[in-house]
């Protein structure tokens, strides 16, 4: 049973939605910040700058002796807001200039504009909102368009997640800022008699319950755009998964046609010259010198006969199943098969598997293939007697990196770059071909196989199987 702590990660990671891909991301920022937001901008822009200097549009500061200091930090205030806007006006057009050329710029420079000049537009918007009454601006109401604006122009979760809550903190201290700057009687003025009343009993500066309903508001319009774009990023994701499975079917029949074919081709001229070669040995029995010949040849048809009865093994690929695999699963069923409990190896498995992997769509003799060659060639170096670490996690764009390390012998360094190569071995019973299936089935799914190794410590063997991977054929 997984712990509380396990528990809340898988929670939390399950809801976190991916990363789109780049291109996916330039695209969103270009129609919302770009296409969409500059047009709109200019005319929101433009309407402001004739409404904070030409009309009467903010809240009229109260009359009378009583009032007299409020109404001298209101003009202050109001002229603050009207500098504010010089300032907010010359970041919208640097802005403008990054989303206009945003094809030759650095991608990270867009994606900090977005997110200064959305921090930009709630601090602005949260001003307007100070000087033409608080709670009761219907300004307000572009919140919430605010809002779904970021939740279209950052892609990333964290980004727009933190973007969102700043606009609630944002606005509720641009209510309370309104409230602080007047005295009870002008909140009453402000607010109706209904919110002075609200004030004096309760001591809260504006009335409590209008004003949590507007945060719970803007947090539930947050959560509702975040929870969609979890749900369409599932569906997005099935989706090229069941694409990425139908293909993946298709090049193994493919791959498989052809093994038949080398195969078949190869097989039958090889049974040929075996037997042409068993009936010489029997006829020149007198001839020692060709008889040892003949012999050579017969062992080295057969050598080949083996390995095209493995090549043919490809031939079945069409009969194995392209299914998820659990990474864990797959690993303990490799140690299961290298270090059979019966046999008592005095070898010592650590074990490091982080929460929620994701799965991998392949077949799993060519998975379970690639972590016993490896954990068979670690018992070998070791002579059943050591230490092996496991450890599979999270690496960058959702890839699954898993490290298998052992404290054997280590390996020569001029033999390093040549491990991976068939044939290549420096047991006396190897076959050299392990290392070289490792590699092979790694670049088939799309992945990536290193070693590391120095004499006297050891061999970390790394491997990095991408989220998303298609089966490759090789030319």
């Amino acid at each position: 049973m997984p712990s509380l702590w396990q528990s809340i990660k898988l929670a939390l990671r399950q809801g976190v939605m991916a990363t789109p891909e780049l291109d996916q991301q330039e695209w969103r920022i270009q129609i919302a910040e770009r296409d969409v937001g500059l047009a709109s901008k200019g005319i929101i822009l433009a309407v402001v700058f004739y409404f904070l200097y030409w009309s009467n549009w903010t809240s009229q500061s109260p009359s009378g002796s009583s009032v007299a200091s409020v109404s001298a930090v209101w003009a202050l205030t109001q002229r603050a807001v009207q500098y504010g806007f010089l300032a907010y006006l010359a970041l919208n057009i640097g802005a403008a200039f990054v989303f206009l050329g945003m094809r030759q710029v650095s991608f990270r420079l867009v994606q900090t504009t977005v997110f200064v000049i959305a921090a930009a537009d709630g601090a602005f918007l949260a001003a307007l909102i100070l000087i033409t009454g608080g709670l009761k601006s219907s300004l307000f109401w572009l919140y919430p368009v605010l809002i779904l604006r970021n939740c279209i122009s950052m892609a990333k979760a964290l980004p727009q997640i933190s973007l969102n809550a700043l606009m609630c903190v944002i606005y509720a201290a641009a209510v309370l800022a309104e409230s602080s700057l007047l005295d009870p009687d002008r909140a009453a003025l402000l607010a109706g008699d209904d919110a002075g009343e609200t004030a004096d009993a309760g001591g809260f500066p504006v009335p409590f319950g209008p004003f949590l309903l507007r945060i719970a508001l803007l947090l539930a319009v947050a959560a509702w755009c975040y929870g969609l774009q979890l749900v369409l990023d599932r569906q997005r994701r099935q989706l090229e998964e069941q694409n990425e499975l139908a293909l993946r079917r298709e090049q193994l029949q493919l791959s498989s046609r052809l093994a038949a074919e080398i195969a078949h081709q190869l097989k039958n001229p090889l049974a040929i010259i075996n037997n042409a070669s068993y009936t010489l040995q029997r006829t020149v029995k007198e001839g020692k010198t060709i008889t040892q010949q003949i012999q050579i040849i017969r062992e080295e048809v057969e050598r080949s006969d083996r390995l095209i009865t493995e090549l043919m093994g490809y031939a079945k690929l069409a009969d194995g199943r392209i299914e998820r695999l659990n990474v864990r699963e797959q690993l303990e069923r490799a140690i299961l098969q290298v270090f059979p409990p019966a046999v008592k190896y005095e070898v010592q498995i650590h074990r490091d598997f982080a929460d929620a992997l994701p799965s991998l769509l392949a077949q799993q003799n060519h998975i379970l293939d690639i972590f016993i060659n490896i954990l068979q060639n670690a018992r070998e170096a070791m002579n059943g007697r050591g230490n092996i670490w496991i450890r599979a996690a999270y690496g960058e764009a959702h890839a699954i990196i898993v490290t298998l390390e052992d404290d054997g012998p280590g390996i020569e360094p001029e033999h390093l770059e040549r491990i991976f190569e068939p044939y290549f071995t420096t047991r006396e019973k190897g076959s050299g071909l392990g290392l070289a299936i490792v590699k092979h089935n790694m670049e088939l799914y799309g992945g990536r196989v290193r070693v590391e190794s120095e004499l006297g410590k050891g061999t970390r063997f790394i491997l990095e199987f991408p989220a998303k991977t298609l089966m490759r054929l090789r030319k």
